[in-house]
């Protein structure tokens, strides 16, 4: 079987890139259109959210699955069928739904607190049928372990965006106007990356056959899943709703609601994501991995995957949580000239742990045909989101959010592994390593904050917080090495191993 070393390192280096640029957007976008407009745009952005994943999310996990099981028996022709089919059941979902909202858009404008939103969502529609076209080349892509290709649209995305933004924003716009440009951006990003993917599809030999009746099994396998993340999309869209109209309740202005909304969702709430970086990039790798296990019967590689993954997941996770909780307060001053943000960051950074757990755990989940089970977890979990947000705003503001993000998270982990152990009958022990890591992280905070309150009189503040940040993150690392926590010795082997077998390749080619 494949390493998954050299899949995550591809997706690894492109992830972060992407994301790199990603965060110094998001970072312009906030001083370039304010924390109201950025409101409006996540707000109207989480409802589209909602149809992206009735058309894309089922299509490309199936997609990859099914392409994955034809390779294992190098059934080349049901995979090109399998692509065309998958794009006109994909095109059709797209434009219906494109056609429903525009038409009724006066009632789903109604959905909304601010109406201006129903007209950024408007633009954002044509992202639909792109989408659909890149969701089926994407899982075709996936399926066939070309990671390369995928990652590379997903830096062109982010690129295209960029550039189209910074080109249509202009001074003096008003909210609504600012966020209508990041909207169109956003269309216009993800037309070029559809475009590109379709490209890379058919050079690196991909074909379409002619399409069949398995768009019977595509349907039936991809609607559960789709189901389920369609109903678990919903989360966010609500508590879009629900969370601006508490923080009026609460005795707000709808201006400072929709700007609180976009300080913890736009400038907060990224950060957290930063370890998924690297998770994610595991998570991809994962899915035709255990899959591919799983269709081989191969229990001890699926059990050394499931723990290594995990232990893994943990160290990236802890890794950036004392960076955040002692000179958080400093990346929101420096990064967006917002103490808010900044504050709010520290209050949430244990978020990652869950987090980081929910994320790996969910993938090997859906890898092992469990969406339905997953989902149910995402749902209880959600639950306690729910409740949070709409009981303890008038109590506690915008920390509700992160209250509640923290309890949804860790309890969905938490049920994630109950349902691994059970239904892949495996030993998951990390207790013991997550204790630890708990300990680790208090010394790591104290020295890193002591640090940087030092040389916050004598450095500029970009040095202070980067010095702070790499002190902190070599102190964590030390002390998981010195006491065996995370064994890095067992990856340089990996890599070694893996590297003399190439040389050794090389050696016999050019003896013959």
């Amino acid at each position: 079987m494949k390493s998954i070393f050299k899949n995550v390192v591809v997706i690894t280096s492109f992830t972060l890139l992407t994301r790199m640029l990603g965060f110094f957007f998001r970072i312009y976008l906030s001083r370039a259109i304010g924390a109201e407009a950025l409101g409006l745009y996540q707000v109207a952005l989480s409802v589209f959210m909602v149809l992206l994943t009735l058309v894309s999310s089922g299509f490309t996990l199936i997609i990859s699955r099914m392409t994955a099981s034809y390779r294992v028996g190098a059934n080349r022709k049901a995979m090109d069928t399998l692509v065309s089919t998958s794009m006109i059941v994909g095109l059709l979902v797209s434009v219906i739904l494109c056609v429903v909202i525009f038409l009724f858009r006066n009632l789903f404008a109604n959905l909304f607190t601010d109406q201006n939103c129903m007209n950024i969502l408007i633009i954002l529609l044509p992202s639909l049928i792109f989408s659909a076209v890149y969701s089926v080349f994407r899982g075709a892509m996936w399926g066939n372990d070309n990671y390369f290709g995928l990652c590379a649209s997903e830096l062109l995305e982010q690129v295209v965006k960029i550039v189209i933004c910074v080109l249509v924003l202009a001074s003096g716009m008003t909210a609504l106007q600012n966020a209508m440009s990041v909207a169109w951006s956003f269309t216009l990003s993800c037309f070029v990356s559809a475009f590109f993917v379709m490209l890379l599809y058919f050079f690196y030999g991909g074909r379409m056959g002619k399409p069949s009746k398995i768009y019977r099994k595509l349907i039936k396998q991809s609607a559960p899943i789709t189901g389920v993340r369609v109903a678990g999309s919903f989360v966010q869209p609500l508590i879009a709703l629900i969370l601006p109209a508490q923080l009026i309740l609460a005795g707000y202005t709808s201006s400072q609601a929709m700007s609180l909304y976009g300080i913890a969702i736009g400038m907060t709430f990224p950060f957290l994501f930063v370890p998924s970086t690297l998770i994610g990039s595991l998570s991809t790798a994962l899915v035709p991995d255990i899959s591919m296990a799983i269709v081989q019967n191969d229990s001890d590689h699926i059990q050394r995957r499931v723990s290594s993954s995990l232990i893994f997941a943990l160290f990236v996770s802890f890794l950036i949580v004392p960076c955040f909780m002692a000179v958080g307060d400093k990346l929101g001053t420096f990064l967006y000239n917002e103490p808010l943000s900044g504050k709010l960051l520290q209050y949430s950074a244990w978020i990652m742990i869950p987090m980081g757990l929910n994320n790996i755990t969910s993938a090997i989940l859906n890898s092992a045909g469990l969406e339905v089970k997953s989902f149910l977890n995402f749902v209880i979990g959600g639950v306690f989101l729910f409740f949070s947000v709409f009981f303890l705003t008038k109590f506690i503001g915008i920390n509700a959010l992160i209250v509640g993000e923290g309890l949804s998270t860790s309890i969905s982990a938490f049920l994630n592994i109950l349902m691994l152990k059970k239904k892949l009958n495996i030993k998951i022990d990390i207790l013991k390593n997550m204790f630890l890591m708990i300990l680790f992280c208090i010394p790591t905070i104290a020295l890193t904050s002591f640090v940087s309150a030092l040389f916050g009189y004598v450095l500029p503040p970009f040095l202070d917080i980067v010095i702070s940040i790499s002190i902190s993150m070599a102190m964590f690392t030390l002390l998981c090495v010195v006491f065996n926590v995370v064994n890095f010795s067992f990856y340089i082997i990996k890599f070694k191993e893996k590297f003399a077998g190439k040389v050794k390749n090389m050696g016999k080619r050019r003896a013959k």
